[in-house]
This record gives structure tokens, sequence and C-alpha cells, in this order.
């Protein structure tokens, strides 16, 4: 199974609309939206600004499991990376840039780790979005181990100097069903700041969704109750883009002044 790529184009435009964080994609009457404190990385993302900054060319790979692989999407066009590659043009048009997906279904925290070196690695990636944790959740497997596993990862990953962002699991009936959704959640947030890397809170902003946005779980999650649909992958993307605009286009000082946000819902 081949990597998918999606490239961003060089055309004109303006990046302004990168500090929205509340897009305009619409299911019914409800829109694309997240609270602030969810939706801001902590990160500067700088080998990310860097490249942004002279017009260099710049390569995303998209590692996961089938969430990243895009089950539940109509097609492969409307998976999380493609649609991140699309937003991606819209707020850098004159750059190009490349999204790589790298997901495969099924997949734990171990098996992404034996794909590194051929699969992300080999990539030469600038930013590298790792979607981890719902397999061993679904699975009942035990926290602990997976906290020094991603710590390893993440060793590899900035060894290259690569920018790193985790990606925690679903807000879906299936996920927080189980007793160690929540842990999950908790581990990844607390592993990502021990290995100072950025987080893209996916349970908290789909929970944002359905409790206080109101949405149903049917309006951004497949019938299987496990997977994003359409408009889910879409939302997660224009949050995810917007996320990364901001982050590589702050002021460095102001992103090293604030300290990691977790949800007070999620906190230990």
């Amino acid at each position: 199974m081949g990597p998918r790529r999606y490239i961003v184009g060089m055309v004109a435009g303006s990046i302004a609309c990168a500090l929205a964080f509340s897009p305009t994609l619409t299911v019914a009457e409800h829109s694309c939206s997240a609270p602030l404190e969810v939706a801001r990385l902590t990160q500067p993302l700088t080998r990310t600004a860097q490249r942004l900054a002279r017009h260099e060319p710049l390569t995303i790979v998209a590692i996961g499991s089938s969430s990243t692989y895009g089950a539940g999407a109509s097609t492969a066009a409307n998976t999380y990376p493609s649609r991140l590659a699309i937003e991606l043009k819209a707020l850098f048009p004159k750059d190009t840039i490349t999204v790589i997906n790298r997901g495969v279904n099924g997949e734990e925290v171990t098996d992404m780790l034996r794909r590194f070196t051929d699969g992300v690695i080999k990539e030469k990636p600038d930013l590298v979005l790792w979607q981890v944790g719902t397999n061993s959740v679904l699975r009942d497997k035990p926290l602990g181990p997976h906290s020094p596993l991603l710590l390893e990862g993440i060793r590899q990953l900035k060894k290259i100097g690569a920018d790193v962002v985790l990606i925690d699991p679903q807000y879906v009936p299936r996920v927080i069903a189980k007793a160690d959704a929540e842990g999950m959640v908790r581990l990844i947030a607390t592993t990502a700041k021990q290995g100072d890397v950025d987080l893209i809170q996916r349970f908290a902003m789909m929970r944002w969704w359905h409790d206080k946005e109101h949405m149903d779980f049917a309006e951004f999650t497949s019938p299987d109750n496990l997977h994003m649909n359409d408009w889910g992958y879409a939302c997660l993307a224009k949050q995810i883009s917007a996320s990364i605009s901001e982050a590589a286009t702050r002021r460095v000082e102001s992103a090293s002044a604030r300290p990691p946000v977790v949800p007070a819902s999620l906190a230990p």
C-alpha cells in the first residue's frame, strides 16, 4: 500500500484567514468550530516556519492508523490528509506543500515505529503529524508502555530536525465506551509535554462538537460509530491547517511564553 501524496500548488493570494479558528464548513446549521485553548498549538513549529518564511518546499507526513488512512471517508479525496492539503493551499497559495498519507488500518504505536525509517524518515519531513492511541484503547491494551514508545518516536523525529505534532484519539461512541479512553488522552498530552512537541486535541475538539455545538454523533461519525465521516475529516483538517498556520507565523517569544493546555475535563 503506497503513500497518498497531496501537493499544494503555487498561486497568488493571502494568508490572513489562517488566524480564524471558526471555519465555515457546515452540516445543516453546524459550523466547524473549536475553542481557542483546544485549537491552538503551543509550539512555534520552528522548521515549518522557516520553510514557509523562505518559500521553500514543505513536506508533511501524516502517520497513524485507520483515521489517518481515511476509513469512513467516502473517497480518498475526503481523508484528513487530502483535505489538509486543500486547506493549506488556501492559506499558503505561494508555497509548495506536500502532504504524504502514511496511515495504515489497525496499527498501534509499535507498528508505526517499525515503519518510521522507510515510511517517515526516508521522506525527509519538515513536519510530522502522528495520530496514535485509538486501537490500543479499543483492544484494552495497558497504557503504561505507550509513553516510552511515543518518546522514542519523538526522539527519532527530532533527530532529523522535524517538527512533531501528536494527534490523540477520536471522541466517538466506540472509543468513549472504553474505560481507558480518557486515560489515553491524558497520557498523550503528558507525553507531548515531556517530549516538548505539539498536540492536536482531537478528542476535546470532537467532544466540543457533540457537547457544545449539540451535534449528533452521526453528523461527524461514520455508521460504524468509530471513524470520522467526510464532514468530520474536513473539519479536523480545517482546524489543523489553521493551527499550523498560526503556530508557524506567530512570534517565537509569544509562543514560548504560553504553557501547554489540557482541557479541565481531561486534567489528571
